[in-house]
């Protein structure tokens, strides 16, 4: 599926007629769903286009919410370890409406990032919030790295 992203190079192999994408910071395979799809063409834009350093970036980690267990699509930290950006990342027919922003939300409660990316592929929505978390502006695009 054609996304609004650059075009890349990924590895992709087909195992027992699955198709499987490799995914270049957690540095091994993993079965090729539509949001997988989209979550790799954000990290490939966010490490070549942005310039994040790749070992900066963490890709479906765990996170606790209220007592239950969620996992975050994509976090960039800065080189002391504080957590830059969030992304949240949807398959290309999921609209981008009000309750991805509130997922994203519930994540950026623990995380505490400035910077909140929302994309299904297709639409792209980078926020940035001010220093006290009252209010977000929507920019036009993700700055280079470290997104000031």
């Amino acid at each position: 599926m054609q996304l609004n992203f650059p075009t890349y190079n990924f590895k992709i192999k087909n195992k027992e007629n699955r198709h499987y994408i490799f995914d270049i910071v957690r540095k091994k395979f993993f079965v090729l769903t539509p949001e997988e799809w989209v979550r790799q063409h954000l990290i490939h834009f966010l490490i070549e286009n942005c310039r994040c350093p790749i070992g900066l970036i963490a890709v479906e980690k765990k996170l606790t919410i209220h007592g239950l267990t969620k996992r975050f699509d994509v976090v960039v930290f800065n080189l002391d370890g504080t957590p830059l950006l969030l992304a949240e990342c949807k398959a290309p027919q999921i609209p981008i409406n009000e309750n991805v922003f509130i997922q994203a939300g519930m994540y950026n409660k623990v995380l505490q990032v400035k910077n909140v990316v929302v994309t299904n592929g297709i639409e792209l929505l980078y926020c940035k919030y001010t220093t006290d978390f009252s209010t977000y502006k929507l920019e036009k695009s993700i700055p280079p790295f470290p997104f000031q």
